[in-house]
């Protein structure tokens, strides 16, 4: 055992005697539950306490299969201070998913919402975290001081599940000593500290969200933590708690803006730093949410489950980040952009770097695939400026080719949601016998606008190649969202493929 690394789970812990909030649960909104730091890491070693009592070893793995809530980190820090691995399992996924998540994992215990116990095997044992009468959760508490783990170089601090190209989730194996630096990492590069209050919907499986937490308790700071995202739930929650640093997909902050009668003359000078990533966002978008929050430092950011989010942050010499960028290499990482021609400045990103995970757990083929000499595939397409700053452009999968030309839909997105009157955009392939694939966009139009699809399609023959242009322009009140809040294109993809059916001739 090397003293020389941390254990994950203790994170903050030079904290743990200040008598300010760590999380505020807001479950109940209207009843937040106010957690202060001492309480919070005693709720944890009580969790690593009970979980040894129960015959848990280090090494073996116990299931999160809850909602966003406090229970869940109390779990997910407790279990790794006693070097046990938590598995965070998707609320949305469906059965199927989830016990095979379980069986794969071989996970000794799951703790889960009383609602979502159907979703597990019958044999799994269980810890139902919102019972009432009984309160097993708390009974499985131990009270009392703790020794966390001394975690050898490599040891795996936790295991999330990230989807996969045969469908079958992956569980990415994170190392306590990675994942400890990817945390410090982020939590400096973004200025975290005791007076920052940072809200967090997106799920807490998610590695967003969980990246968000470790960075919070880093710097001593509090978490808002929502039990998911309703925009008008999350514009009250940053007034009434004074939230200073926000995160989120640009399709969350799109909706927010859509709520104009409740944020129109309010003052949001606290917020201090806006997050963006996952996707590209628009300068429109940029442009509003700035307005909003007018002492917002406005960030993209960039990151994977297997290569962590801490790749890009600011200049070492604090040279000014352009719009759009998703930062710097942070020291440590290396990285190579792949493309038709081989390295260049546009490609598929390949990266080396202290944030790797140790590989996938039970999957050596799949971590063959993604391992190239070294080098891990991430499968995203990233440009490289002449200064060298990185830009993301979007997945390699989600690039599709039409008439011999390679479309990037985020691209085409960001060309249209210049356009004032359109608020949202989504692009995605539809077969065509001649083309191979045309594009078809999905439209959320500003409130009152009277935009037409003839309007979109002028637009962009004026400002993209010919090829790029929306055959087809479909408007919608709101973008469909998977189970970690960002578009579910694949959905959108199944529907664009119904309306050409419908549109194509009988008998053709």
């Amino acid at each position: 055992m090397s003293p020389s690394i941390k254990n994950l789970g203790c994170i903050g812990s030079e904290f743990r005697n200040d008598a300010r909030p760590a999380v505020i649960d807001l479950s109940d909104p209207d009843h937040p539950r106010e957690v202060d730091y001492p309480t919070f890491h005693a709720s944890c070693d009580a969790i690593a306490r009970g979980l040894r009592r129960h015959g848990l070893a280090p090494g073996e793995r116990v299931g999160i299969l809850c909602s966003n809530r406090l229970e869940f980190l109390e779990i997910f820090f407790g279990a790794m201070r006693a070097g046990i691995i938590p598995v965070p399992i998707g609320i949305l996924q469906p059965k199927a998913t989830v016990e095979w998540v379980v069986r794969d994992a071989q996970v000794r215990l799951v703790f889960c919402d009383g609602a979502l116990r159907a979703n597990l095997p019958d044999d799994t044992p269980c810890v139902d975290v919102d019972a009432d009468g009984q309160r097993p959760y708390e009974a499985f508490k131990d009270p009392g001081p703790f020794e966390p783990y001394a975690p050898a170089y490599d040891d795996v601090a936790f295991q999330p599940y990230t989807s996969g190209s045969t469908g079958r989730p992956k569980g990415a194996l994170l190392s306590h000593r990675a994942h400890t630096w990817v945390a410090e990492t982020i939590s400096h590069d973004r200025g975290f500290c005791a007076t920052d209050r940072m809200i967090v919907a997106a799920p807490l499986y998610h590695k967003h969200a969980m990246n968000s937490i470790k960075c919070v308790l880093v710097g001593g700071s509090a978490v808002i933590l929502m039990r998911k995202f309703e925009p008008r739930r999350y514009i009250e929650a940053i007034t009434r708690h004074r939230v200073t640093v926000l995160s989120g997909v640009p399709t969350i902050f799109a909706m927010i803006l859509q709520q104009r009668d409740l944020i129109e003359g309010q003052d949001y000078s606290f917020v201090r730093l806006a997050t963006m990533g996952g996707a590209p966002a628009s300068d429109v978008l940029i442009d509003e949410v700035a307005r909003m929050f007018p002492r917002a430092e406005i960030v993209t950011i960039f990151g994977t489950t297997e290569t962590s989010a801490a790749l890009f942050g600011p200049h070492p010499q604090g040279k000014p980040r352009p719009r759009h960028s998703v930062g710097w290499p942070v020291a440590g990482n290396r990285f190579r952009l792949v493309g038709d021609a081989g390295d260049g400045d546009f490609g598929t990103l390949y990266v080396q770097g202290p944030g790797m995970m140790n590989g996938y757990y039970n999957n050596p083929e799949e971590m063959a695939r993604r391992m190239k000499d070294g080098w891990f595939d991430t499968g995203d397409v990233l440009r490289r400026d002449e200064d060298g700053w990185y830009y993301f452009v979007g997945r390699a999968d989600d690039m599709f080719v039409s008439s011999g030309h390679n479309i990037y839909p985020g691209d085409v997105e960001l060309m249209l949601e210049r356009h004032p009157d359109i608020d949202q955009a989504i692009v995605v392939p539809v077969p065509d016998e001649i083309k191979h694939r045309i594009p078809y966009a999905f439209i959320v139009k500003r409130a009152g606008s009277p935009l037409t699809a003839e309007t979109v399609k002028a637009h962009s023959l004026e400002n993209a190649p010919p090829y790029q242009y929306p055959r087809r322009v479909i408007f919608v009140d709101a973008l469909p969202l998977n189970g970690v809040g960002k578009i579910d294109r694949k959905a959108l993809e199944a529907r664009a493929r119904e309306l050409s059916e419908q549109a194509r001739p009988v008998g053709a």
